[in-house]
Order: structure tokens, then C-alpha cells, then sequence
């Protein structure tokens, strides 16, 4: 039994989640699940295919984890840039930038409160322009599922400390002092 099809039935047989549509219980299951198995996917994705609502689905989740007296790792950064760089066919060495951007900057709480799909989205914009494989906010944004308008409020945050964002042994093609200012 997958873990999918336990919590689906878990669920389904408790009291909790009475009169919320079958769909959107499977969805939350479903959200959990590939969370629990190291893949997970953002409420985006999974409203995506299932046409529940993202508010519909959060409350489902939260409802669910107190009806399986269970709960999940928080998501980070890490958890979706390579999915997201992947998409977006850029190489390794702009991921690892990325990442390692996305990490300095939760771990010097520049970000504070700012979700990890933003920071991510961000941390990969500034990656890519400061490489040869500039991808702009909108294919980020596309890829992410966040808003041009969201990634610039996350750079604009992490911008003023981008010489302590970068590893060290990066290849700039583009150097900090000419990375887009917002």
C-alpha cells in the first residue's frame, strides 16, 4: 500500500474532514505524501492537476495532519531547486550558485518570512545573471509558479548582500556591481 493509499484511507474513515469534497481530501493526501517520499510539489502543482483551490487543499492538509496525528518536514529552498533549474535547463554550476544563494541567505535571515518557492526563485534569478545562462523573471516565475513581482521582492531583499550570497569559487560572467538593480 502506498503511502498515497493509506493516507487517502486514513482520512477518508475519520470524522475530521466531514463535508470537504472527496477531491480535495485526495489532494492534501497526495500533497503529504509526496512530501513524506522526498518529492515534493508546491500547493501550485497539485491544484494543477486536481482544479481544487489552493486555500481548499491548505485547509485539507491541515485538517488531515491533525486527523493522522502526523506531521511533515517544513519545505526549504533545496527541496525544489533542481526540479526548478532543470526546467529551466540551466547546468549544475548555476544550481550550485543557487542554492548555495538560497542557503546564505535563509541563514543570514535576509528572506525573513518570505516562502522558500520565492527565495529559491530569486536565488536562481541572480544565479542566472550573474552567468552566461541569464534566464529572465518570467520563465522563473513560469517554472516556479510565483509572480515577476514576487522574485523581485525576494532579489530585491538579497541584492544589497550578493557578495556574501555567492560561492566563492564561482564563475562570474556578469560581476555583482552589474547585476540588475531593482
Amino acid at each position: 500500500m502506498s503511502s498515497n493509499d493509506y493516507y487517502c484511507l486514513q482520512v477518508h474513515d475519520g470524522k475530521n474532514l466531514k463535508g470537504r469534497s472527496n477531491d480535495a481530501k485526495a489532494s492534501a493526501c497526495l500533497y503529504i505524501a509526496c512530501r513524506q517520499e522526498g518529492v515534493p510539489r508546491t500547493f501550485k502543482e497539485i491544484c494543477a492537476i486536481s482544479k481544487i483551490s489552493k486555500k481548499e487543499i491548505g485547509r485539507c492538509f491541515k485538517l488531515t495532519l491533525n486527523a493522522l496525528a502526523t506531521s511533515v518536514d517544513l519545505i526549504t529552498t533545496a527541496d525544489f531547486m533542481s526540479r526548478f533549474c532543470a526546467n529551466l535547463d540551466l547546468p549544475n554550476m548555476v544550481q550550485r550558485a543557487a542554492t548555495h544563494i538560497a542557503r546564505k541567505a535563509v541563514e543570514m535571515d535576509i528572506v525573513p518570512g518570505r516562502s522558500p518557492i520565492s527565495v529559491a526563485a530569486a536565488a536562481i534569478y541572480m544565479a542566472s545573471q550573474a552567468s552566461e545562462h541569464k534566464r529572465s523573471q518570467k520563465e522563473i516565475g513560469d517554472i516556479a509558479g510565483v509572480a515577476d513581482v514576487t522574485i523581485r521582492q525576494s532579489y530585491k531583499l538579497m541584492y544589497p548582500h550578493a557578495d556574501k550570497l555567492f560561492p566563492e569559487d564561482f564563475k562570474f560572467t556578469t560581476p555583482i556591481e552589474m547585476l540588475p538593480q531593482m
